[in-house]
């Protein structure tokens, strides 16, 4: 286990911070615009918030990278050129798409998924994002080979934060991938991107004046033949998981994220199985299999709890939030983008009441 030093941006105290979310940040929430087309998937508008619920969220914003040369990504994984589409840095655009479905999705807690940096990430906050109360920023490098992580935006205090970049999952690649040849063979299989461990602490009505909530934001490994290192990533999260309840019982935990697989799959099904997590789009939604996140009308993008934090739910809440995708079916590679797009994948969030009993 590695542990990494926590970067954190704002310097807001906690009850700083429940004031300023106490006084109206909350209302702070973007219609999609009346002449806009109803989205192809999810939600034209997020559904408001219950008082004292606070909003949790995950968003795969697909390659939010800036425009500043990392030296060490070069060749296919240069951080600055893409072979495919130039300059890799996300255009405005689509930055100022990714702000308005954030701004639509109004969580008050949210796990991104392809951020180059903790510096690219703290920029876009800044730049795009000042007015709605994200006073508390974390992204750590886990030296995957594209450059990407995963990061959190809060309005509440980041107490603390982590990953476990490359850490062994057990086994060995195999020497084929699909029909072709593994670029990976007889390597030990591992974590290339590592959960990012995050422990917020939300102002609350409990008997100690705050209440916890533990994070693992995923980004689990894509391609349909590398469903073996998806069920490796799984276990080997599990396992963290068991170990944090072991320390801690009353843990309040969400894993959340893109896990590049659909709610059948073994990898998947671990989470449920083997770790007694709850698919919250499942139990407080409409079913994960009816609520595609991706343009390719896949559902591959999640909230999951443990018993503590389900109990704390607010009912009926999960939901996926739309936002302008290239049409069902089309190839990303030949097709443009359509206006208004921020990303791939759509947010998910859920609702939950951090005040005691």
């Amino acid at each position: 286990m590695r542990f990494n030093r926590l970067f954190v941006a704002g310097a807001l105290s906690a009850v700083a911070a429940f004031s300023a979310f106490a006084s109206g940040l909350q209302e702070v929430r973007v219609a999609a615009k009346p002449d806009s087309p109803a989205p192809r998937l999810g939600l034209a508008d997020a559904p408001s918030k219950a008082d004292g619920a606070v909003r949790l969220a995950t968003y795969n914003v697909l390659n939010l990278f800036d425009e500043h040369d990392n030296p060490a990504l070069e060749g296919r994984f240069d951080d600055m050129h893409s072979s495919r589409e130039g300059l890799r840095a996300k255009p405005d655009e689509q930055l100022k798409a990714v702000a308005e479905a954030i701004r639509r999705l109004n969580a008050d807690i949210i796990g991104l998924q392809e951020i180059e940096s903790f510096d690219a990430l703290e920029a876009f906050n800044a730049e795009y994002l000042s007015d709605m109360g994200y006073a508390f920023v974390t992204s750590i490098d886990v030296g995957q080979e594209r450059g990407i992580e995963q990061g959190v935006l809060s309005r509440f205090p980041i107490r603390e934060a982590r990953v476990w970049p490359n850490m062994p999952l057990g086994g060995v690649h195999p020497e084929k991938y699909g029909n072709s040849e593994n670029w990976y063979a007889g390597e030990p299989i591992a974590y290339r991107r590592s959960p990012l461990y995050v422990r917020v602490e939300i102002p609350s009505e409990g008997a100690d004046g705050r209440f916890d909530l533990e994070l693992f934001v995923i980004h689990q490994k894509s391609g349909y033949h590398a469903s073996y290192w998806r069920e490796a990533e799984s276990r080997g999260l599990v396992n963290l998981i068991n170990h944090r309840l072991q320390q801690n019982p009353d843990a309040h935990i969400a894993v959340l994220g893109d896990f590049n697989a659909m709610p059948s799959a073994e990898s998947i099904r671990t989470y449920i199985d083997d770790g007694g997590l709850v698919l919250t789009m499942d139990s407080h939604g409409t079913g994960a299999e009816n609520n595609p996140t991706h343009e390719s009308d896949r559902a591959i993008d999640f909230i999951f709890v443990n018993d503590n934090l389900e109990q704390r739910l607010v009912p009926k809440s999960a939901f996926v939030l739309g936002t302008p995708l290239r049409p069902s079916g089309s190839d990303y590679r030949t097709t443009p983008a359509p206006e208004g797009y921020a990303a791939d994948h759509l947010p998910v969030a859920i609702d939950f009441f951090p005040r005691g009993e």
